[in-house]
């Protein structure tokens, strides 16, 4: 019995990421994202203190008062993460799991307007974290992970007030929703006979790595938490931003289901029996101070400097329904981080505006701590967009973005059944993102 619910405190936390929320190689380090706006990534969202569109709710909610009357904007951005993996001894036979990597759309809406000459109000719908990874079913690492699949909708209305020429602040409030799914193979071959015995099992027709089933977690909740911003601009054609987001705390609760072999004793059955399942996660606070110089009435330039507290993921404890499977604490030791942008952008004429950035972006993991699930790494940004104006109260923005990531190894073990997934990953992103704006 001991033996079991140790099998079991391995195979139902799923490697440990019922949290997280994480996938492979996001936009961001870890598993943020950025594209809030087609605008910023067209300058590898260098825009704390650009505020070029209403993305600014997020990103800095004092850049509201650059803006005036009342408009709103949608944008929507694919992104196609690529993570292929390549074996280098792992201990469990099987194939390399294809490109865990799929195309995703991120939406975005935004909508503000004036209250008083000094006073504006902006709300926004964003996706700040996310993204899925997705393993073929036999592949070497399939016994820590098959799919990962999170989603989160942050709903942010905002406040803007301007307190003389030079200065304005802002915040906001952010209700944030979280689902998440998933997925590794259990090897109930190696449980049948751990507990009834090899040649039991083999009876049965079930036989150590040859009898997989399934175990997946879903969960979801509801977080809340603020955020902050300040815009100086000491004369026009100059400004320095300065914004805070504040950590948002989830206690996610949901369910942890099997699929198990039908010949599987009842015993084992029973104890591998659906049950409710709960991880509390804090999802990180950031800090960012940006500047925007107009150099001439044509070219402008911007850069940003973020710090992310991913620190605060030290650990992954899940809790169980049933009081025969004890906890599972993974460690995690995730390091906190910082991004640096750069971006530049040229107004043509009054209908086309060309821009361009560059970023680097550290990840949060360090290599001792890298899983399947995430399998992240340091990454350049190349990014490059443009607008078009087809009249003065509406606009088109386009930004794409290619990312090159750090090529990063995995010498992950799972004891006892999970065994040592032991190899190299080889990871890059490409963004294309559209949106549209209109003022009235």
């Amino acid at each position: 019995m001991k033996l079991l619910r140790h099998v079991l405190a391995v195979s139902i936390p799923l490697a440990g990421s019922v949290a997280l929320l994480a996938s492979g190689p996001a936009s961001a380090g870890g598993f943020a994202l950025n594209e809030m706006s087609a605008a910023t990534m067209g300058t590898a969202h260098a825009g704390t203190a650009a505020a070029e569109d209403l993305s600014t709710i997020y990103f800095n909610p004092a850049g509201l008062m650059l803006h005036q009357g009342r408009g709103f904007m949608v944008v929507g951005s694919a992104l196609r993460p690529s993570a292929e993996f390549t074996d280098a001894g792992s201990t469990v036979a099987g194939g390399d799991g294809g490109d865990a990597g799929s195309w995703e759309l991120v939406p975005a809406m935004y909508y503000a307007m004036d209250l008083s000459p000094n006073l504006r109000f902006g709300i926004g719908l964003q996706t700040p974290f996310g993204l899925t990874t997705e393993y073929d079913a036999g592949w070497a690492g399939r016994y820590q992970a098959l799919k990962s699949d999170m989603l989160t909708l942050n709903i942010n209305p905002s406040l803007a007030y301007r307190i003389n020429d030079a200065i304005s602040v802002g915040a906001g409030i952010s209700a944030q929703y979280i689902d998440v799914e998933l997925s590794q193979a259990v090897d109930f071959g190696s449980v049948c006979a751990a507990n009834a015995g090899a040649a039991a099992c083999a009876g049965l027709g079930l036989t150590p790595r040859g009898s997989d089933g399934k175990a997946t977690i879903k969960g979801d909740d509801w977080g809340f938490g603020y955020n902050l911003g300040v815009m100086f601009t000491p004369r026009p054609d100059l400004r320095v931003g300065v914004a805070y987001r504040s950590k948002i705390s989830h206690d996610l609760k949901g369910d942890a289901r099997f699929d198990r072999p039908a010949a599987l004793p009842a015993a084992l059955a029973a104890a591998f029996a659906d049950t409710g399942a709960r991880a509390s996660v804090d999802l990180p606070e950031s800090f960012s101070v940006g500047g925007y110089a107009e150099l001439t009435p044509r070219w402008a330039v911007m850069g940003d400097v973020t710090w992310m507290r991913w620190s605060r993921f030290d650990e992954l404890r899940i809790s169980f329904d049933n009081p025969a499977q004890p906890d599972s604490v993974t460690p995690e030791n995730w390091d906190n981080t910082v991004r640096v942008s750069a971006g530049l952008s040229y107004r043509y004429n009054d209908a086309w505006k060309l821009r361009g950035g560059v970023a680097y972006d550290e990840s949060p993991v360090p290599d001792a701590f890298r899983t399947a699930r995430i399998p992240d790494a340091d990454r350049v940004w190349l990014a490059f967009g443009a607008q078009y104006k087809p009249d003065r109260n509406s606009s088109w923005d386009f930004g794409f973005a290619h990312l090159f990531v750090k090529d990063a190894s995995i010498n992950k073990a799972e004891p006892p059944l999970g065994g040592t997934l032991v190899g190299d990953y080889d990871s890059d992103v490409n963004m294309l993102s559209l949106q549209y704006s209109r003022w009235f």
